[in-house]
């Protein structure tokens, strides 16, 4: 019996590579919903979510000697598809056959006592979910989260595995590719964290918008009798919701009273005129006035179509900053508007920040 019978053949990296991305080629004509995980350059994760996932797994003596082997398979894109859902991972991985292993991976979710005492201590410390999935908070919150049996990350005893691969080890290297996996896939998505762990990542900001809504309520009563509207929470808050129809349509109707003002009589004209709107309902709305036989028509056209059609527009994709230079609007209004389209499906982002029509 030769040395190669014991020992199977040396598979370089580069092979390796097109041995995956041949197969993923295979499995994309079949199913178009399949999601790779594709990593660049040399770390396997760039976030907090990500590398703190990655770094709870490695800190566990269970997991240390044995995750290190799925490195090098997540690195060369051997982790074909990976679906992230409510208390479960579903993964298929290339191992050294032609068909790829599948691999099932089920996470319990967060134990409610811890669930309720991170709530308790998060109180007053978070005022934005974007900061939080950004990973943008106090240290301290940091090392509560990530305090071994007692913050939001899994330990091993709340993990359970399996791979239909025939290697007999506790943890394979095709399972330990898929939990790397899903530290990467938190790069992309932070909010699927969550998920995994069958909890709601706006409850841990939800007390703290309730409780400055109520003051900033409370002070606008003693100022006006006006009540602060959703699209000024979004901003003080730093939370994407959508603009309310009730005040553009108040501001068109005070618009209209203006211009009726201003108008003067026996003008005759065929000629659109602009008129600019000041204070709050330049804010609102943009106004045209028709003036035609000697009766003016009023056009009133939302910020939220004037938006949608620059994002329409752009081929390769338009920034916040750029709306905002054509339209001389604030972040907040555009945020709204943006927010509006995306749930509508009418825009999506190109990448972070840059948005493109669907």
């Amino acid at each position: 019996m030769s040395y190669w019978d014991y020992y199977p053949r040396y598979v370089s990296v580069a092979e390796k590579k097109a041995k995956a991305a041949k197969k993923l080629k295979q499995l994309k004509k079949k199913n178009h919903n399949i999601k790779p995980v594709a990593i660049e350059g040399s770390a396997i994760a760039k976030t907090w979510w990500g590398k703190s996932w990655n770094r709870n797994l490695e800190r566990y003596a269970d997991y240390s000697n044995r995750i290190g082997r799925g490195r090098s398979y997540v690195r060369h894109g051997a982790v074909l598809d990976l679906q992230i859902d409510s208390g479960k991972v579903e993964s298929l991985v290339q191992g050294t056959r032609s068909k790829p292993y599948s691999v099932s991976i089920k996470i319990k979710a967060i134990n409610k006592n811890i669930w309720q005492d991170i709530k308790a201590f998060c109180g007053g410390k978070l005022d934005s979910m974007q900061k939080l999935l950004d990973g943008k908070f106090p240290e301290t919150l940091g090392e509560i989260f990530m305090a071994r049996g007692k913050g939001l990350f899994p330990s091993p005893e709340e993990i359970e595995f399996s791979c239909s691969c025939p290697d007999w080890a506790y943890m394979c290297k095709h399972v330990a590719a898929t939990l790397y996996g899903i530290g990467a896939r938190l790069d992309e998505d932070p909010g699927l964290f969550f998920k995994l762990r069958k909890v709601r990542v706006k409850d841990l900001v939800t007390g703290v918008v309730e409780d400055k809504t109520r003051k900033l309520l409370e002070k606008a009563k003693k100022k006006t009798k006006r009540v602060i509207a959703e699209s000024d929470l979004a901003d003080v808050f730093g939370i994407d919701m959508e603009v309310p129809a009730g005040p553009i349509k108040e501001s068109a109707e005070v618009t209209k009273k203006s211009i009726k003002k201003k108008k003067s009589p026996g003008l005759r004209s065929n000629k659109t005129k602009d008129i600019s709107v000041t204070g709050k309902s330049r804010k609102k709305t943009a106004v045209k006035k028709v003036v035609s036989r000697g009766k003016a028509k009023i056009k009133v056209e939302t910020l939220f179509d004037t938006v949608v059609g620059i994002v329409r527009r752009s081929k390769k994709g338009v920034t916040l900053g750029r709306i905002r230079e054509k339209t001389g609007l604030d972040d907040k209004q555009i945020r709204n508007c943006i927010y509006k389209a995306k749930k509508q499906g009418k825009i999506k982002n190109l990448k972070r920040g840059v948005y493109v029509s669907s």
